[in-house]
């Protein structure tokens, strides 16, 4: 990220401990969209219309679980602050595409009829990882070529045996 501070969209939340059923559920929904966690009960993403309106279903969510939530619309104090916690969003997405790279070259070692069920899971697996990523990684072209690669095999070795 270079240039200008850019605002962010920031909830804050509280959920009763009990059940741990609803503490669960939202975090994983948070995990989905990939946020930031900046402290305990407080998430960011850049702010867009899609974002405000994912974190306001969430917030509306919480209300609903009895707890209490809040949406804020804010700027790091610094670029720095920013640039930090955009390489923290961007190092989970890292993992995440390293793990589809390492079963990418798994799968391609699998029978014929694994590795065309392991190119569609990975596809999708991309699409879902692209949702949540909001400063792609450089790993990001590196998992597409991966699975790019082993649509092809797949492909080829499809062809090769009608």
């Amino acid at each position: 990220m270079t240039g200008a501070i850019g605002q962010w969209v920031l909830l804050a939340y509280r959920i009763p401990r009990q059940p741990s059923t609803l503490r669960i559920t939202i975090w994983r929904k948070l995990d989905r969209l990939g946020v930031a966690r900046l402290g305990d009960g407080l998430v960011a993403l850049p702010a867009d219309a899609r974002t405000r309106e994912q974190l306001e279903w969430i917030a509306e969510e919480i209300g609903e679980m009895g707890g209490t939530s809040t949406l804020w619309l804010a700027a790091p104090g610094s670029q720095g602050q920013e640039q930090a916690i955009a390489a923290e969003m961007r190092r989970a997405r890292a993992d995440e595409y390293q793990a589809v790279i390492a079963q990418a070259h798994s799968a391609a070692q699998a029978r014929p009829g694994e590795r065309a069920r392991a190119v569609k899971r990975l596809q999708a697996e991309l699409r879902r990882i692209g949702r949540r990523d909001y400063f792609p990684p450089d790993e990001r072209d590196e998992a597409r070529l991966a699975v790019r690669i082993l649509a092809k095999e797949s492909a080829a070795v499809k062809e090769e045996s009608r």
